[in-house]
């Protein structure tokens, strides 16, 4: 059974809805771990989840980067097993230099939340072998400052990497190249800013959102 850490910084509202996807319908085990907590060893997946960590003071994940939490993020990052954040979980992995680029306010200046059409951009990483490639899902968006932006090198190398894993098809926000999720190079760690968690069971109205988890959890069965 796959172990996946929930991440709870102050102002997390996404935490328990990420656990409760994956304890009840991925049917794996899950753990929220508080901000405080310095290792992260013991787990397979690290989930980074949205809400206004620290209220968002300064901008969304400046704060929550400084978090005890984070080094050990960091660290396990860098054993090659998946991280991923959602929204505000974005923020923090580009604040905290996981993720190329930067997520500012919205390009009209007003929080979305809606239902969002998407594109599977790449199918072949740890979050989207489960999907077909360039398949059309829609997931909710919730977002005041989800239109992220890269200047033309850090885009040009996303796109020669194969980093750019979802977009948008309506472009809500303003984002550069319609970007709505990327991966690191290594392809190990994810911010998106969609939620998949709130698209897993059809009274939400969906479940694209449960192929990101179980393609971790496919990643995960070749791999013992």
């Amino acid at each position: 059974m796959m172990k996946f850490a929930v991440v709870s910084f102050p102002g997390s509202n996404c935490d328990e809805d990420l656990y409760y996807a994956i304890t009840d319908d991925l049917h794996e085990a899950a753990e929220i771990v508080p901000h405080t907590a310095t290792d992260l060893s013991d787990f397979d997946v690290v989930l980074i989840p949205g809400g206004f960590s620290y209220g968002d003071y300064l901008r969304g994940g400046a704060i929550a980067k400084f978090a005890p939490v984070m080094p050990a993020v960091k660290a396990f990052a860098q054993t090659g097993k998946p991280v991923l954040g959602i929204c505000n979980g974005f923020q923090i992995l580009t604040e905290a230099g996981l993720l190329p680029g930067t997520l500012q306010h919205n390009r009209q200046m007003q929080f979305i939340c809606e239902p969002e059409p998407l594109r599977v951009e790449n199918n072949q990483t740890l979050f989207t072998s489960a999907f077909q490639d360039q398949q059309q899902i829609t997931l909710p968006i919730a977002h005041g400052e989800g239109n992220y932006y890269c200047d033309d090198a850090t885009l040009a190398q996303l796109r020669k990497n194969h980093q750019i894993v979802f977009t948008y098809q309506n472009n809500p926000n303003g984002s550069v190249s319609d970007i709505a999720g990327i991966t690191n190079e290594a392809g190990n760690v994810l911010g998106m800013m969609p939620h998949p968690e709130r698209a897993v069971e059809e009274i939400q109205g969906g479940t694209d959102g449960l192929l990101v988890f179980k393609s971790l959890l496919q990643a995960h069965l070749r791999t013992v």
